[in-house]
């Protein structure tokens, strides 16, 4: 019996199709199922088309080009149409496209035409027909998988959107993302199994006759349809997919930038036939995938490294500080690493003593971290070698200027300089001497909770003058007092400077005054928490910026009496401006005094002592603010110590005088005042009491 008698009994003809020529050849039984002239013949591309159902005829090009992509068959359920449009009936096509020749980019398909009954709906293994609604179902479903996985930040994110998604009509129940580890495969997420059931793939050589090893070695989907394929293409590794009852498998390669990365399994527990359109959705969902899991991975590799990062700047110093607490928080926001030039440290030295680091490399970027990777190590070194704080700063702005070369215009090594504040603390007294290298000053909290800005002396950044003088400041932590070191982004983010910035944090300080922990969360939340956009500042530039906050509190006992508060200051002859800066501070300690009046008046009597000393003396003044006892029954005590030895004496100003009243303030206002001479210098002071009900003194006197 001749083939083509076969053929048409079986109502299958054959056609081939020139897409370069534009002609399509057919024979007899072809050229009927077309509804053309049953002989064979060679009739124009269009005279074909024209019998194709438009929508059916609209996904003959996709079809064709996944097939020449996995050099597969190219299978399609095309609709016949008469002339008016009316389906007559529906024809499978199976072809394989080949090269039309050397030197041409185009394909001929050769290959059968089948007619084909529709089947019952509910028939297992079948396919239904191509309609408009199946491919807006279809194309629906992409653009929300794309969407879903593009906006996916993490591996398992995108696992667990993967898992999640609802293919149009044969949605998988089993899932599996297996990735490459040198040569051998290895199991990245699976949905639809137990934990046990990974073992054998976890470790799997890429050898192995598999068919995940299989596309990461060939780069090409297989699909399985039936148990007795699986079995018969894989016998070695049939054993293990039998045993988890499914049907028919896809195994698509995982593809980026032309490297396969990785298998995407989908198995179904009803058979399926994997038509054209069916691998097209399952293509197109595993380049999306592919896609995803690249971008992913990239960000998850930041992210550890940004993690690294936090890890190495943790302290380790063993069981603790004895008689300190100590908490930290650091959090890189700035560049796409997640990291940037702000650090922490604390560190133990020969003396017993500890010393507290903080720091920020100007800049967001790797080159900013990698500058205070060394600048730590170089502080760490320079402070276990037993040098003073003033001494271990200079060391580091030479080391630091000696790191970059201010004469390239190339960013890499374009010069950097660098904030620090340096303080040693000694535990058993709670002394704190603290160098300052342009860095905001620390923020004292009392065992009250009254948060106070502690002026300090300070110098160059580092990295400026390499020769540059860091002058010491030394202050005492009494019990349950609190020290804040911290970067300028705690206070800087959000549109703030320093003084909007501190207006922000001071509640929070004396808020949380117990748990240090809390207190160092309480503080990053409200920068980069929910709240913090709802407490913006009055500067229009709203970026953010990394963040590092240490907190060292030293403990004392409940029983003990509270520590008195203490604010000082010193005011040099060629700063006359802080003077007001010794007022705001007078403020802040007496914050929550009883008489409004009493804290007029001693802002007042400050003032006075300080503008005596730096008018009638040639040297610098140095200003101690102290009050001790309880709310209601306190005591005030402000010393302003010089230099000079001269005395102060009462003067009688005339009513036109514009100096001279500074000793006759003091006995209107002060309840005690006095004059010590010191071995160099001396020391005026005024005492003043609180009352809790107070009674005006001298209700005429305008303090104004």
């Amino acid at each position: 019996m001749r083939t083509e008698d076969v053929l048409a009994a079986t109502a299958t003809g054959l056609w081939r199709w020139d897409n370069g020529a534009g002609t399509v050849t057919l024979d007899a039984e072809a050229a009927r199922l077309l509804e053309l002239p049953a002989e064979p013949g060679v009739f124009r591309e269009s005279e074909v088309r024209s019998r194709f159902h438009p929508v059916d005829w609209n996904e003959i090009a996709g079809v064709i080009g996944l097939a020449v992509a996995e050099g597969t068959l190219a299978e399609a359920r095309l609709r016949i149409v008469d002339g008016s449009g009316r389906v007559l009936r529906t024809v499978r096509s199976r072809s394989k496209p080949v090269p039309a020749g050397e030197g041409r980019e185009d394909y001929v398909l050769i290959g059968t035409l089948q007619e084909v009954a529709e089947p019952p709906p509910g028939t297992a293994g079948t396919h239904t027909a191509i309609t408009g609604d199946w491919r807006r179902s279809r194309e629906a479903f992409l653009l929300d998988a794309g969407r879903a996985l593009a906006e996916a930040g993490s591996t398992t994110e995108v696992l667990r959107v993967a898992y999640s998604l609802s293919m149009p009509g044969f949605s998988p129940d089993g899932l599996a993302v297996f990735g490459v580890e040198g040569e051998r495969l290895t199991v990245v997420g699976q949905h639809g199994h137990s934990l046990s059931d990974e073992g054998p793939f976890t470790d799997m050589p890429l050898d192995t006759d598999y068919p995940a090893t299989e596309v990461v070695r060939t780069g090409r989907a297989i699909y399985l349809p039936t148990p007795e394929e699986y079995r018969a293409r894989y016998p070695a590794t049939w054993p293990l997919a039998r045993r988890f009852g499914r049907r028919s498998w896809a195994f698509l390669p995982l593809i980026v930038a032309g490297r396969t990365i990785g298998t995407w399994m989908a198995g179904f527990r009803h058979p399926v036939a994997f038509s054209p359109d069916e691998r097209s959705v399952l293509t197109t969902v595993a380049r999306m995938l592919a896609q995803a899991l690249a971008r992913a991975g990239a960000a998850d590799t930041e992210r550890e490294l940004s993690l690294g990062l936090q890890r190495t700047m943790m302290p380790s110093l063993g069981p603790g500080i004895p008689g300190m607490t100590v908490a930290a928080r650091y959090v890189p926001t700035g560049g796409g690493l997640q990291i940037g030039g702000d650090w922490y440290d604390l560190i133990p030295l020969p003396s017993g003593r500890i010393a507290l680091v903080i720091g920020d490399v100007q800049g967001h970027d790797v080159r900013a971290a990698g500058l205070m990777g060394q600048l730590r190590i170089a502080l760490r070194a320079y402070a276990s070698e037993g040098h003073r704080p003033d001494a271990v700063l200079a060391r580091a702005s030479r080391f630091l200027s000696g790191l970059t070369d201010p004469g390239e215009d190339d960013d890499s090594t374009a010069a950097r300089f660098a904030t620090c504040l340096y303080a040693e603390a000694d535990p058993e007294t709670g002394v704190l001497d603290i160098a300052r290298a342009g860095h905001p000053d620390p923020v004292v909290m009392t065992a009250d909770g009254t948060a106070v800005i502690r002026q300090t002396e300070g110098g160059l950044p580092l990295g400026v003058e390499a020769d540059a003088d860091y002058p010491t400041t030394r202050i005492v932590l009494e019990a349950g007092e609190t020290i804040m070191l911290c970067t300028d982004g705690l206070i800087e983010t959000g549109g703030h400077d320093l003084a909007t910035g501190w207006v922000r944090l001071r509640p929070i300080l004396e808020r949380h005054t117990g748990d240090l922990e809390k207190l160092a969360d309480a503080l990053v939340q409200a920068v980069h928490g929910p709240g913090s956009h709802y407490t913006t500042g009055p500067l229009a530039d709203r970026r953010e910026d990394d963040v590092a906050v240490l907190l060292l509190r030293r403990e004392g006992s409940l029983t003990s009496p509270p520590a008195p508060r203490r604010t000082a200051l010193s005011i040099a002859q060629a700063e006359p401006e802080r003077i007001s800066t010794a007022r705001q501070l007078l403020r802040e300690l007496l914050h929550d005094w009883a008489d409004p009046d009493q804290v007029d008046a001693a802002v007042l009597l400050l003032s006075e002592v300080a503008t005596n000393v730096l008018v009638h003396t040639d040297g610098d003044a140095l200003m101690v603010a102290q009050a001790t006892g309880t709310p209601g029954e306190r005591c005030l005590r402000v010393d302003v110590s010089d230099g000079s030895d001269e005395l102060p004496h009462k003067r009688r100003p005339g009513e036109m005088a514009s100096s001279g009243r500074g000793l006759v303030l003091m006995e209107m206002l002060a309840h005690k005042w006095g004059v010590d001479p010191q071995g160099a210098g001396k020391s005026i002071w005024f005492e003043l009491n609180e009352a809790e009900h107070p009674e005006p003194a001298f209700p005429d006197l305008d303090l104004d």
